[in-house]
């Protein structure tokens, strides 16, 4: 059987300040190392590495194909553009100018562990979420449980599913522009948080390492975020995006050859 580990939400007194601070924790026997043995620390950095080109090619290629469908082909004029940004703007002044609703926030994030510990064939042995935090026990945990509540927007998925339940029972096309409303508060909802979580000295990061986890997170939300772009533009598909990357991959590898030619050849002035 084995060992079982714990993902804990823990709130810190507070002193003087209105937001108070949450860990989550997991705990884990370190495992025993050889001379021959890398350590998984050090190959997720390296890993970490060699996702930076990805992440700053699919940033180019979101970026890009975002001006362009915004420019070009009148993205802002569409209905859902419309509505899911009325719902980011109303989260931001709730998130901003209201109390947080931290409770909602450490329920989904410790349903996103049981979930995806689901998901990967785990068992929740409990599940805990109270006022001062909360905390799952599972006999399951990698990397992918552990970053999953800062990249996997539970709430949104959770909206676009009850509108799918829903639509085989009823018409629901008339509540099209309620769903990317809800979309965009629940989007934010989860934006926000992350951002607000992540400088919090997060155990779900250190664990796996601080850099390898920032990178991860931010190039999946980044393949959300494309996900949303080519769904909401009729002139953006998957096809089109994938050449426009398949091209920057190509400039990117261009630039790189370039780069070395000339620090070859300067060498050899030397």
């Amino acid at each position: 059987m084995s060992r079982a580990s714990r993902h804990r939400l823990r709130r810190k007194p507070a002193r003087r300040v209105k937001v108070t601070s949450h860990v989550v924790r997991t705990t884990r026997s370190r495992a025993d190392s050889t001379p021959l043995t890398i350590p998984t620390r050090w190959l997720k950095f390296i890993i970490a590495l060699f996702l930076l080109p990805g992440c700053a090619i699919l940033s180019q290629t979101f970026f890009t194909s975002f001006a362009r469908a915004t420019v070009s082909e009148k993205l802002w004029t569409g209905e859902e553009f419309w509505f899911f940004s009325l719902g980011v703007v109303l989260w931001l002044i709730a998130f901003f100018g209201l109390s947080r609703p931290v409770l909602v926030y450490v329920f989904g994030h410790e349903l996103t562990h049981a979930l995806w510990v689901l998901l990967m064939g785990g068992r929740v042995s409990r599940f805990r979420v109270g006022r001062d935090g909360g905390h799952i026990l599972t006999n399951k945990n990698n990397f992918w449980i552990a970053l999953t509540p800062y990249f996997f927007p539970i709430y949104s998925i959770l909206a676009i599913a009850i509108y799918g339940l829903l639509s085989l029972f009823f018409e629901m096309q008339p509540y099209g522009r309620l769903l990317y409303g809800i979309i965009g508060v629940t989007w934010a909802f989860h934006f926000t948080f992350t951002c607000w979580m992540i400088p919090k000295n997060q155990t779900d990061l250190s664990d796996h390492g601080t850099f390898f986890s920032l990178v991860v997170i931010y190039l999946l939300n980044l393949v959300l975020l494309t996900v949303m772009l080519i769904i909401a533009s009729p002139e953006i598909t998957f096809a089109s995006f994938g050449r426009d990357i398949v091209q920057n991959i190509a400039n990117f590898a261009h630039s790189i050859v370039e780069f070395l030619n000339r620090f070859v050849q300067g060498a050899g002035y030397s």
